[in-house]
């Protein structure tokens, strides 16, 4: 696919699913902007991928806090004067359960992980107006099934797929296509910044309980990024595509 002469930014595009992403819209033509709260996991894969011949910026940025995203915005736009994809991958997570989790935890994550893709929309749709673009939101299959103890995650998640529903509605008349994609299991032990990145601990059963035969990689991911983003894929908007080797609809019976 041909993404030259388009800019994207990908939130969260340092390191794990957001890095892979960043690399696949780079190796096929586009200038990327990493917004990444993490400076040394940034500017790491800003080098790196400048290093492989790409067009990259990375700008720190919060995207839970919204003057952090409007500079973050306005920054790429006096740089490449467009946005025509924009990506909302940063997320994060915590631990903790419901009877001792606090609070403050379950709302850092709906601030990054919900209230972050509709800022980021918010202000990057501005600029989409004039000419369309297209906004991938990553949701998780964690909107779907759960884990226990997973409750500011999965609901964050959640709000993720309505999240993209609504504002495929909204912004329709603007042509700015809205799809989000859920992972499954995605190991990202490879995507790791390097102060980070230790060998995959993954065990041969991990991949056979896959109905494809294996853990999904972050590549898998990107691919089906720059998919929904490409003309070849015009004709859709508001959809969730779940990228998990088909662990949401494997049934389990007890031995």
């Amino acid at each position: 696919m041909n993404f030259e002469n388009k800019v994207v930014i990908v939130t969260g595009g340092g390191q794990g699913i957001g890095a892979a992403i960043a690399h696949e819209f780079s190796k096929n033509g586009a200038s990327v902007i990493l917004a990444e709260i993490d400076e040394e996991a940034g500017l790491e894969r800003e080098e790196i991928i400048k290093r492989l011949g790409g067009e990259c910026k990375f700008i720190r940025t919060d995207v839970s806090d919204e003057e952090s995203v409007e500079r973050m915005v306005e920054e790429t736009i006096n740089i490449y004067e467009k946005i025509d994809i924009l990506v909302n991958n940063a997320a994060i997570s915590c631990g903790g359960d419901i009877f001792t989790r606090p609070t403050s935890d379950w709302k850092r994550v709906i601030d990054v992980n919900l209230t972050g893709p509709y800022l980021c929309s918010k202000y990057a749709a501005k600029y989409m107006k004039e000419k369309g673009g297209v906004i991938i939101n990553i949701a998780s299959t964690r909107a779907f099934m759960s884990e226990p103890d997973t409750e500011p995650y999965s609901a964050s998640k959640g709000g993720i797929i309505a999240l993209t529903h609504s504002l495929a509605m909204s912004l329709s008349k603007y042509k700015i296509r809205v799809c989000a994609i859920s992972p499954g299991w995605i190991e990202v032990s490879d995507w790791k910044k390097r102060s980070l990145r230790r060998p995959s601990k993954l065990r041969e059963i991990d991949h056979r309980q896959h109905p494809v035969g294996r853990v999904g990689k972050p590549e898998d991911i990107a691919k089906a990024c720059l998919y929904l983003s490409s003309e070849d894929a015009g004709f859709i908007t508001g959809t969730n595509l779940i990228v998990d080797g088909g662990m949401t609809i494997k049934m389990i019976y007890a031995e």
